[in-house]
């Protein structure tokens, strides 16, 4: 939602890969090349897979894997892209050598063993998620052992499990002070959210459920960028960019990524971010109850030039008592 909501040429970046680029064979063999050995160039992938929350081409290009194609991408005798991916006899991994592992063009058949590019863990017990990491390990055995593989899928493990506890209690400590009635602003204080309603953004599924939040049962909040409090915003960038970033360096073997940078050490920083928030916020409430002001959140959070251009503002003005839901309640609304 922190895309759809926002006037089109607010996220040009989104629209662009995410529309016909994924279906175009140019995309990728380029339209007036259109060579297969172009297409298997790392550098074929950077142009939609970077940015702060899928960070695959910066996690792949500083790691040991990107290192090496770096260094030995000119010579032919390392790197010969004129020969199938069947055929490939690299001295290191290309993003296509794993990904599209043989030449086939489904992606996904390779895709990450957890959930929202890192955000959320997956249920590693399942058939489906036991079926990826052997795949993954199958991958990994052309250059090394499929002991070497599983050390660091647990490696990578470990990591998302330790970043998970750090995002757990950031969202706790902005949960809490939601629930006490001082966040800053309360959600009933901001502009509507997408949807045309006022439910917490972090109010995800049933997780968080209840009147409190806002919304109706079950219903979903959603991470936003802008229109939030500030602690929320935290929270999003703890979660979508540095948890990100710990599992994307880790998935690529850019463990330094995964620790500096942004990775781990970011949501350390972020972690005391929202401590510090909350805490503020707790102190000024308790001299403003002991010295009787009514504070009252100020009209910009309600108002404002870019505020009017969101679906959630439009909805309202537009079809007052509607919701995004009522006007297009038909299944796969969204893609239109």
């Amino acid at each position: 939602a922190w895309s759809i909501e926002r006037p089109p040429g607010d996220t040009a970046g989104c629209t662009f890969c995410h529309t016909s680029s994924e279906e175009r064979c140019s995309t990728c063999h380029q339209r007036h090349q259109f060579d297969p050995a172009v297409a298997r160039h790392s550098e074929q992938c950077k142009a939609c897979h970077w940015g702060k929350d899928h960070r695959d081409w910066e996690a792949y290009d500083i790691s040991i894997h990107g290192v090496v194609y770096q260094v030995n991408k000119w010579n032919p005798q390392e790197f010969d892209f004129s020969k199938k991916l069947a055929d490939a006899d690299y001295v290191g991994p290309t993003c296509q050598y794993c990904h599209l592992r043989g030449g086939h063009h489904n992606v996904q058949r390779l895709s990450t063993v957890y959930t929202s590019m890192g955000m959320s863990n997956a249920d590693r017990g399942a058939p489906l998620w036991k079926e990826k990491r052997e795949t993954w390990v199958s991958v990994c055995d052309d250059c090394h052992s499929p002991r070497f593989a599983r050390e660091n899928l647990q490696a990578m493990d470990e990591a998302c499990k330790d970043a998970g506890l750090k995002y757990t209690e950031t969202f706790k400590v902005a949960e809490n002070l939601m629930l006490d009635g001082m966040g800053e602003p309360m959600p009933k204080d901001l502009a509507p959210d997408w949807s045309g309603q006022h439910i917490w953004s972090l109010k995800i599924g049933a997780y968080h459920d209840g009147p409190k939040y806002g919304g109706a049962q079950g219903e979903s909040g959603e991470f936003r960028m802008s229109n939030c409090s500030d602690i929320e915003r935290i929270c999003f960038e703890s979660v979508g960019y540095w948890m990100t970033y710990i599992m994307k360096g880790m998935a690529h073997g850019s463990w330094n990524d995964a620790t500096y940078c942004d990775g781990s050490f970011g949501m350390d920083r972020w972690l005391v971010k929202a401590k510090a928030a909350s805490e503020q916020a707790r102190r000024f409430t308790a001299l403003e109850k002991k010295t009787g002001i009514n504070w009252v959140p100020s009209e910009f959070w309600r108002k404002g030039d870019y505020l009017e251009q969101l679906t959630g503002t439009r909805i309202v003005k537009e079809f007052p008592g509607k919701t995004i839901f009522d006007l297009c309640p038909e299944p796969g609304w969204l893609d239109t």
